[in-house]
């Protein structure tokens, strides 16, 4: 039976957490010409009253700009999106054993330091100002995938969480990025591009959180993601109301701290779900710029499909208002086989060192520690 949890801000959805179970239908598109249609429908049907929640995968760029090819298919359908008259009460899980480990990069460090080489000779070429490059962790699950859920979210326990039940798949989500949100004819979207490694007394954290705010790259890599979001959300706003009301705001997290902005716009009257993702998708946090040769570059260095991993996770309300993820710091389950995968990356500017970005991304994996 298909169960999703979603543990967003209450204040997006009205009560946190979030249960849904056994849709009435389920919205499913496998191929790109089918995730527009899979969009407008899931909007349709939260205009109409109901509840509609699920995800989209990376891939499914590939739908909204005929330039973006990927090498390989997700496992994962591009597109799914469950159905529901409303919540559901549930009991929480009882904690239980569970293991999650035997974590190994999908590739070799050598091969890692040689594709940050050639994303610098992009760089240098004037082809890209910035890439966001990622690698994907491969470790064995064993247990209660609830109560993995659980264990993670203790050391992560806000932003925008959610757990995802298909049967045979999982997905299991911790992000802290907010891709978009939709109230009313208010669109925001808060990229999240500059991070720095927690401390290890609270002298030194304090210290690291300066460090960020003043990092002249940090800004710069944050600034060129806000410029092209604002860009982005153009698409679809009414003239002249894009807006950046926060810039450079730092974020404190369990394993690191976190450079935000906040960018918003009033939406056109005729701007659907469709049309937003159209507009946005994939956040331009986790593609790099400029984003369509960003994402060219990264299709040719990547040895794996992204999935669910910088893909969105998120759902609709009753009337149409809506709110996604940026699905990083997401964990994805096979039932069967017992496999765990995670993806990690971060932002290569003129100014990125391999040793330190590979640094930047274990530091955003020690996440997975607590699962152990």
């Amino acid at each position: 039976m298909v169960k999703l949890r979603f543990d967003f801000p209450a204040d997006a959805t009205g009560a946190t957490p979030l249960h849904f179970a056994a849709p009435r239908e389920q919205l499913v598109a496998r191929e790109p010409q089918e995730v527009r249609a899979v969009l407008a429908r899931a909007d349709a049907l939260a205009r109409s009253g109901a509840w509609v929640a699920g995800f989209v995968c990376y891939e499914a760029g590939a739908a909204f700009d005929p330039a973006f090819r990927f090498r390989q298919r997700p496992e994962l359908p591009l597109a799914w999106f469950g159905v529901f008259d409303a919540p559901v009460d549930t009991d929480e899980p009882t904690p239980a054993a569970v293991r999650c480990d035997g974590w190994q990069p999908g590739v070799e460090r050598e091969r890692y330091d040689a594709d940050i080489g050639r994303i610098l000779d992009h760089i240098r070429a004037g082809d890209v100002y910035q890439i966001n490059h990622t690698i994907r962790l491969h470790g064995r699950f064993d247990g209660d995938h609830r109560a993995l859920y659980a264990h993670l979210r203790a050391g992560q326990p806000t932003g925008y969480c959610a757990l995802l039940d298909l049967g045979r798949h999982r997905i299991l989500s911790l992000s802290p990025e907010l891709f978009f949100r939709r109230d009313g004819d208010r669109l925001i979207s808060k990229p999240m591009k500059g991070t720095l490694a927690r401390g290890s007394s609270p002298g030194q954290d304090a210290r690291h959180a300066e460090a960020l705010a003043a990092s002249e790259k940090n800004r710069a890599e944050n600034l060129m993601i806000v410029d092209l979001i604002r860009n982005d959300m153009s698409r679809v706003a009414r003239p002249h109301t894009v807006s950046v009301p926060h810039l450079f705001s730092v974020e404190t997290y369990p394993t690191v701290f976190q450079m935000t902005s906040t960018v918003s716009a009033e939406l056109r009257p005729d701007a659907g779900l469709a049309d937003i993702f159209a507009a946005l998708f994939p956040c331009g946090s986790i593609t790099g710029a400029p984003k369509i040769k960003a994402m060219e570059i990264i299709a040719g260095l990547e040895a794996a499909p992204r999935g669910i991993y910088c893909g969105a996770i998120g759902l609709l309300k009753p009337g149409g208002d809506a709110i996604f993820n940026v699905a990083i710091r997401t964990l994805a389950l096979d039932g069967l086989t017992g496999r765990a995968e995670y993806g990690v990356g971060g932002g290569i500017t003129a100014d990125s060192v391999a040793h330190d970005e590979y640094e930047e991304m274990r530091a955003k994996a020690r996440i997975l520690q607590c699962a152990a």
